[in-house]
């Protein structure tokens, strides 16, 4: 099926605690709000969006805590550009960075995955926090948002 976005104002918002199972949570209710929204569990666009979403809630909880705080994982509709993924978390003095290590570290190359699939990547600030956001590019995906029920 071949069609452009139809849900310009989607979104979902929804906080989690700063745990491992609040990272996972996060993925799985981003994959199955896509699904609602017309995106099939499985397709190009729903596992990509599950990486970003995994690697951005893992950084959360684990560079981004503060004892008794959640994050927020923010999924929006771009119109027919795309999908905007953000995670905020609390801690704004500490903004991830791209590592420049070797390849065959076993740690650091979540955001490499984050910079490769999506269209643009950044951080924002906010009152409390930051904000780490992607934004993926729909145009040319064969699995792109549909209308519900249609």
């Amino acid at each position: 099926m071949n069609t452009e976005i139809t849900l310009a104002d989607a979104e979902f918002v929804q906080r989690f605690s700063s745990t491992r199972r609040g990272a996972r949570l996060a993925r799985r209710l981003a994959v199955h709000q896509l699904d609602a929204w017309g995106v099939p569990y499985g397709s190009e666009l729903s596992d990509d969006v599950a990486l970003i979403v995994a690697e951005l809630a893992a950084n959360a909880v684990v560079h981004g805590y503060v004892p008794g705080r959640d994050f927020e994982l923010r999924l929006k509709a771009l119109g027919a550009d795309g999908l905007r993924i953000e995670v905020s978390d609390a801690r704004g003095e500490r903004w991830p960075a791209l590592c420049a290590k070797a390849i065959d570290a076993e740690a650091g190359h979540g955001l490499r995955m984050v910079e490769a699939l999506a269209a643009k990547w950044g951080v924002a600030e906010r009152v409390v926090g930051k904000t780490v956001w992607a934004e993926i590019a729909i145009g040319n995906r064969r699995d792109a948002f549909v209308r519900p029920g249609g």
